[in-house]
């Protein structure tokens, strides 16, 4: 299925939950809405699925105008973070509802209901009622019915949000492994950067109700167009530098804080005196890699262990930065440390805030929009 948006747009009053904006999914593949709350993903995607009408333009399937037709005609199947299954019904009744309402007959009904629980991990509870299920069971119950009716168009609205943290590793793995025969067009609506990279395909980043950047997953990380596409596809958040560009290429912010700029950047920079320096968190070290290291001195202000990670809050004169370091390090509050990076890990943004140049691709390669 190919489906595209041309110029939509939503108001509920005068208030904008989606600015216009067209989008075209890649067909047969995952397409990642990639937002913070109320980004406006769940927004879009009742435009998408015909639960809303767009206030402004039109929503097209294979080429046919599909603004005003009901969801019930369309061949598509969602699943909210909000999951819903009929409480009388057992597991398994829940499952095979949207295969019964299509008059499948019932032993390709019972083969395809324990094909696709075991690949959930639900068969061991299909005799169950909801009530009796954990949130977590409950929500892949709600998955399974919608993935059982192998519909064209499968939106999921942050479907493993309710789920603890080994199993969502699990789940994401087998739906790369269901999607992966171009059948579906699936739409994964997502808070997370790291689960949008894991699911690969395709990314729409989008920041209050616009969409900023749409294109292959990696190039997008890679490649963010703006200072708010960087922030939306960085946890911990990227690190951004205000500082002055001088005549020989240096970049200054506070007293201390010096960085001799690569050729490939400065010639992305060209006359721009001031610009905002990104730095990835993952890209902070204690020690230098390399003779091509740049240094800063900084005192910590928070260290925190997350599992074989550790962040590392520094500051130094109006610089507020966050290390994300492989391993476990105890670091005490207050304690002055140098952190080391190569400059050519920098991007490096207009006063505007738009993306010059971008580290992991030549030339500063802007990526795809």
């Amino acid at each position: 299925m190919r489906l595209a948006l041309e110029s939509a747009s939503k108001k509920h009053g005068a208030e904008d939950h989606i600015y216009p904006l067209s989008l075209e999914l890649q067909a047969g593949a995952i397409n990642i809405l990639l937002g913070t709350t109320r980004a406006g993903k769940t927004s879009l995607m009742r435009l998408m699925a015909g639960l809303d009408r767009p206030t402004g333009g039109r929503v097209l399937v294979d080429g046919q105008d599909v603004t005003g037709v009901s969801v019930r005609e369309r061949d598509l199947a969602m699943v909210y973070q909000q999951f819903i299954n009929y409480p009388a019904m057992s597991v398994f009744d829940n499952i095979a509802s949207p295969l019964r309402l299509r008059r499948v007959p019932e032993s390709q009904v019972r083969t395809r209901v324990h094909d696709i629980a075991e690949r959930l991990h639900i068969t061991p509870y299909l005799q169950r009622r909801p009530a009796e299920l954990s949130g977590g069971q409950q929500q892949r119950t709600a998955l399974a019915r919608a993935l059982v009716k192998d519909a064209e168009l499968l939106l999921l609205d942050e479907p493993l949000v309710n789920l603890d943290y080994k199993l969502r590793e699990e789940l994401r793995n087998e739906l790369t492994e269901l999607f992966s025969n171009g059948k579906t067009t699936v739409v994964y609506a997502t808070t997370e950067p790291l689960e949008a990279l894991q699911l690969g395909g395709y990314t729409a980043v989008l920041h209050e109700g616009s969409m900023l950047q749409f294109g292959q997953t990696l190039d997008v990380f890679n490649a963010p167009v703006s200072i708010d596409a960087a922030r939306t596809f960085s946890d911990p958040p990227i690190n951004l530098i205000r500082a002055a560009v001088d005549g020989q290429g240096m970049a200054r912010a506070g007293v201390d804080f010096t960085v001799a700029l690569s050729p490939a950047q400065r010639e992305r920079i060209g006359t721009h005196k001031e610009v905002t320096l990104g730095l990835r968190a993952h890209s902070l070290r204690l020690a230098p890699a390399s003779d091509k290291d740049t240094s800063i001195e900084t005192d910590v202000d928070l260290s925190e262990i997350s599992g074989s990670e550790t962040y590392v809050h520094v500051h130094r004169d109006g610089i507020a930065l966050v290390a994300q370091l492989p391993g476990v390090h105890t670091i005490d509050l207050g304690e002055r440390c140098r952190m080391y990076f190569r400059p050519d890990e920098l991007f490096v943004f207009s006063p505007e805030g738009d993306l010059l140049f971008a580290p992991h691709l030549s030339g500063g390669n802007r990526g795809a929009y």
